[in-house]
């Protein structure tokens, strides 16, 4: 087995969302590493630790974790300086760092970020309004939205809509069509921040064909033709243009870059309307 054909061991005592989320941005920092990976998540008992050191035996590797029972930490770092293995306690430099910072001891509970408070129950609705409103459903109750996208067809609206749903923001999102004017419902809006979405003619161009063959269709070639998808474009621009909103280029970015610069340009508004009373 290769350096960078290794084996990972994936350990926590909660849903492991954390840990994998910062694997996953971990390994893109390095080129070909092609980990296999051994995920454990939610190992709260002795027993359960025992079969994790058991398959850490069979299969030695790096340890990341996020444990906060110390009796199964001692476990784990036992077994991996026996058979002579390192550990990375992923939480617990930003823990030490806090609680200096902050004068007060962790409280050392498993799983606390994913109990059902207000701010859970406000994502579980917001999911639920954003599904609803997906592709220009309901937009009757636009301005009950948090944020509003609009865009011509295959300017990852939908994917942007979810990820925001999930991070407790009410999204309703609208595709820009030829020749149709958009709906009164979405102009004048108050309440939710409205962003226009655009992107590069030849990537919107190859992104449609690919689109067409996955669902073994007929090209329309209005839909895939350079000259068209610029005319969309360009009209697209000028109502974003016309009606205040700002615009956000998608060539470039992956959904999680376009939600946080989304988010970025709702708290600066938020700001600006708490400063202004």
């Amino acid at each position: 087995m290769t350096p960078k054909n290794f084996h990972l061991h994936l350990v926590s005592d909660a849903t492991g969302e954390t840990l994998d989320s910062v694997v996953k941005a971990t390994l893109a920092q390095f080129s070909d590493a092609e980990p296999i990976k051994h995920f454990w998540p939610m190992i709260r008992t002795s027993r359960q630790m025992e079969r994790v050191v058991e398959d850490i035996s069979e299969h030695p590797g790096l340890i990341m974790y996020t444990m906060v029972n110390k009796e199964l930490r001692n476990v784990l770092e036992r077994a991996a300086k026996r058979l002579d293995i390192p550990t990375i306690s992923v939480l617990d430099p930003v823990i030490q760092a806090l609680t200096i910072y902050l004068g007060e001891q962790a409280r050392g509970q498993p799983g606390r970020q994913h109990k059902m408070d207000e701010a859970y129950f406000n994502r579980i609705e917001a999911m639920q309004f954003t599904l609803a409103h997906d592709d220009g459903q309901l937009i009757h109750d636009a301005e009950t939205a948090d944020i509003v996208l609009v865009g011509v067809s295959r300017t990852s609206k939908t994917p942007t809509s979810m990820y925001l749903a999930n991070r407790g923001f009410k999204t309703l999102n609208y595709p820009l069509v030829p020749e149709i004017p958009i709906p009164d419902n979405l102009q004048g809006l108050s309440h939710p921040l409205v962003v226009g979405l655009t992107t590069a003619p030849s990537r919107l161009a190859q992104i449609r064909k690919n689109r067409l063959l996955a669902l073994q269709g007929d090209f329309n070639q209005n839909y895939v033709d350079p000259e068209r998808i610029q005319q969309e474009l360009n009209t697209a621009r000028r109502l974003f243009t016309d009606q205040g909103w700002p615009v956000i280029d998608v060539t470039r970015r992956s959904i999680e870059e376009t939600a946080a610069a989304i988010i970025n340009l709702y708290n600066k508004r938020e700001e600006d309307r708490a400063a202004h009373g």
